[in-house]
């Protein structure tokens, strides 16, 4: 029998402990996903449908993806909540990460339709979850490993996981920009039950509180002095509905002011949000004093439903769309006052809610 030292205890203890170490660890590149990328370029060919959706659960079926590649788009954006994660585990995000990778609606929209993504609080890790939730480091490093997002992107320098693309063609230019509703929010503000507050949140009323956080809004604010002619911003909650007293940007009124009023000084045209995470699918359009009108193009959901009757929205057009729904944005630039349609789509791939307007709408000019 070989007596082992006191030394040769310690070197087993050490490297036994590294190899269980390594085998309880992960590596987030495992879990990337081999995306269709669409370079900004001048060279790029027109994008002309867009679409878009969210609320995604990984262990539903999700058939609506393949009407969304059947439709022939340029582009697909999620817009949260593409899992519910729900968790401060890494390896546990990244498992319900994975199951989402094997599906094969989903390997086949990748494929086929360039993909850029945002996230919203469940595939940020937590239910309504801002700026405290103590993992978003470490789940920001898992959700751009997930949509391969280049090494050397922007993304990857700053906190969170705001970004913006520009496409060039002639001399038309559309932007992508890609808010971040999650990182940088402040609490919200448990709705009293009076007043006509209702359900879980109301309006906050500290001056302090923040939806984007200053970094981002300086970013904003430097995107929005970019030339463009259409600028569609992918933010997970919605921007231009009526107070509902679930999550939105009406929850933090004075943020939802202040992008306004960015709009307006910075005269940045063009300007139309798309949402997700109510459940549901509709078209807001809101008036603004001194600029033009706000449209918000609501799509969700992939797998979610919603049952009961919609919530109230003086700001709707037409319907809402209560079964499993992607959005839709179709741009025709070749006429001289460019085409802009908006659509609200079912599993059969159908229009069910519609709305159409001209570029020089959304125009301080």
């Amino acid at each position: 029998m070989v007596e082992i030292s006191y030394n040769m205890k310690y070197y087993f203890l050490f490297f036994g402990i590294l190899f269980l170490l390594n085998a309880c660890s992960f590596s987030i590149d495992k879990f990337s996903v081999p995306l269709k990328r669409i370079q900004p370029s001048k060279k790029v060919k027109e994008i002309t449908r867009i679409t878009f959706g969210s609320c995604a659960g990984q262990y539903h079926r999700q058939p609506i993806l393949k009407r969304v590649a059947e439709s022939d788009p340029d582009l697909f954006i999620y817009l949260g909540d593409n899992i519910y994660g729900d968790t401060e585990n890494m390896k546990t995000l990244a498992r319900k990460y994975k199951k989402l990778a094997r599906k094969p609606s989903f390997k086949n929209l990748v494929k086929n339709v360039r993909v850029l993504a945002t996230w919203d609080d469940h595939d940020y890790g937590e239910n309504d979850a801002g700026k405290y939730y103590p993992k978003k480091e470490e789940s920001k490093k898992i959700f751009l490993a997930f949509f391969n997002e280049p090494k050397n992107s922007e993304r990857r320098k700053h906190p969170g996981i705001y970004h913006a693309e520009m496409y060039e063609y002639g001399d038309r230019t559309l932007q992508v920009i890609l808010l971040d509703t999650r990182t940088f929010r402040s609490d919200l503000y448990w709705s009293d039950g009076k007043n006509g507050h209702k359900h879980d949140y109301m309006p906050n009323p500290f001056p302090d509180s923040t939806f984007l956080g200053n970094e981002q809004w300086i970013w904003l604010e430097e995107q929005f002095k970019r030339k463009a002619d259409v600028r569609i911003i992918a933010s997970s909650n919605q921007f231009a509905h009526e107070y509902n007293g679930f999550e939105s940007w009406t929850n933090v009124p004075r943020e939802q002011e202040k992008m306004l009023q960015l709009i307006q000084t910075t005269k940045a045209n063009g300007v139309i949000f798309i949402s997700g995470d109510v459940h549901w699918g509709e078209i807001s359009k809101r008036e603004i004093k001194n600029g033009y009108p706000i449209y918000d193009i609501t799509s969700s959901g992939i797998t979610r439903t919603w049952k009961s009757p919609p919530e109230p929205n003086k700001y709707r057009l037409g319907k809402t769309e209560r079964n499993i729904n992607f959005g839709c944005i179709e741009i025709d630039w070749n006429k001289k006052d460019p085409e802009i349609h908006f659509s609200i789509r079912n599993i059969k791939g159908i229009s069910t809610v519609t709305h159409s307007i001209t570029l020089s709408e959304l125009n301080f000019n």
